[in-house]
């Protein structure tokens, strides 16, 4: 419980010294999920050290493709057309991120595609750390049932008007942060800040525009290109230890739901140098899940062969620092 982790703030005054001075809770809104994919809206709400607002901005983004998933996010080639391009607005996002520690809900994929967006226009964003609101409310013992936004807004009361949009995603968030950073204060408990390092891999493979508003030949479930995964190149070397790093050739199982779309943690698994495996077997090095007392097949089995099992948060840590596979 809260009560019992490290001494409480007794007053607003008694601020934990190690905090930051500032945060930048950030949504993006994409054309997809994958290297090539292309940030189509952003916003940033810029909130004081102890979670207030100062104020907030949001713009379109021309992906100079298409849209991709317009049923999800709304926003068709139409309504990007007249954007300005992501190169247009990176100084004035660099402004509302500098000096801030970004916050986003699974902030590991609003960072990437952040810093793929710069990567391409030659620059940096000026961030240095994220911060994980999926991670705090772990942190924090929330008793949410999932990990989506909509399950941390509600038990805070927060009213969600316009789901994927970036603007109304930031504001739920920054206001969903704000309890939750008081309640991490008041009972000391250590912010889950990451580093964050610019990336140097993106791509830009081309992707044709289409004429009919975004949709083309994408259609709901189908919209990501399908393909064979590639077969991992290194041997297993056993399971993973708590407490260790994993290492490349770890076979890696997921099961239920995740806020980052399971297509997408399979593949950074997989770009890790990981197997990914889609059943149980004693040759399972690990099982991510969210909810390990689910009951589903691959949780029971799991339990059955001592498969160690970690939470999606846990899982996204690990992937910044896989071990190289033996020689």
């Amino acid at each position: 419980m809260l009560e019992d982790r490290a001494t409480a703030v007794s007053s607003p005054t008694q601020w934990p010294a190690a905090y930051p001075q500032g945060y930048a809770v950030v949504d993006v809104e994409t054309t997809g999920l994958a290297r090539d994919d292309r940030v189509i809206s952003a916003a940033v709400y810029r909130l004081d050290a102890r979670g207030e607002v100062e104020d907030h901005w949001y713009t379109l983004v021309n992906p100079e493709r298409d849209p991709g998933p317009v049923w999800i996010h709304g926003l068709t080639s139409d309504v990007l057309e007249g954007a300005p391009l992501f190169g247009d607005i990176a100084e004035e996002f660099a402004a509302r991120l500098d000096g801030r520690v970004l916050v986003a809900h699974n902030a590991v994929f609003d960072w990437q595609m952040i810093a793929r967006e710069y990567a391409r226009v030659r620059r940096e964003a000026p961030v240095r750390q994220r911060l994980c609101t999926i991670a705090l409310s772990k942190e924090l013992g929330l008793p949410l049932p999932n990990h989506k936004l909509e399950s941390l807004a509600a038990h805070f009361g927060v009213v969600q008007q316009r789901a994927h949009h970036a603007l109304d995603d930031a504001r739920v968030l920054a206001e969903a942060f704000r309890p939750s950073l008081l309640a991490a204060a008041r009972s000391g408990v250590r912010l889950p800040l990451l580093e964050c390092r610019p990336l140097t891999e993106w791509s830009d493979r081309p992707v044709p525009r289409q004429s009919s508003g975004g949709y083309g030949a994408y259609r709901p479930g189908s919209w990501r290109p399908s393909r064979k995964r590639p077969a991992c190149p290194h041997p297993n070397p056993g399971r993973y230890e708590e407490g260790k790093p994993l290492k490349q050739g770890m076979r890696v199982a997921f099961s239920g739901d995740t806020s980052t779309e399971r297509e997408l943690l399979e593949d950074r698994a997989t770009e890790a140098g990981l197997h990914v495996a889609t059943s149980i077997s004693r040759l399972t090095s690990l099982l991510v899940t969210n909810d390990p007392d689910s009951g589903t097949s691959k949780t029971v089995k799991a339990r059955q062969y001592g498969t160690p099992i970690v939470d999606e948060a846990a899982f996204g840590q690990l992937l910044g620092d896989v071990e190289p596979a033996d020689a």
